[in-house]
């Protein structure tokens, strides 16, 4: 890390913001699905929260990755899309994505009991 002190480091601020709880999946949704009602959204990630969501899709918004589209209709509709600040991230996500397709094909192939966290003596 340059400069010391954490938050002087560019990717601190990114880190923490994608890395909190659900936050790649929300951006993977909105990247591959487009905007999405925020019903919609929910239903798409299974065991998260309203609130939880909330939380992530304002702090997306915040920081200008997600934007929040409204429409005083009854009841009212309220759509989240991907910024072009948020488009930037496909790649990182499709990289993501390369890895845990990869990652999901090996631990198919891993004999039962040897779990993806034990590696051997030359992979250390």
């Amino acid at each position: 890390m340059r400069g010391g002190h954490p938050s002087s480091c560019p990717m601190d601020a990114i880190l923490r913001l994608l890395m909190g709880p659900w936050t790649t999946y929300v951006l993977w949704i909105l990247r591959n699905g487009g905007p999405i009602r925020f019903g919609e959204l929910k239903r798409q990630i299974a065991g998260v929260s309203a609130k939880v969501l909330t939380e992530r899709l304002r702090a997306l918004e915040a920081a200008g990755i997600v934007y929040r589209h409204y429409e005083p209709t009854v009841p009212p509709a309220v759509t989240y899309g991907l910024t072009a600040r948020g488009r930037e991230l496909d790649g990182v996500l499709d990289a993501l994505n390369d890895v845990a397709v990869r990652w999901q094909g090996e631990d198919r192939h891993r004999p039962s009991g040897s779990g993806a966290a034990m590696a051997t003596a030359d992979e250390r």
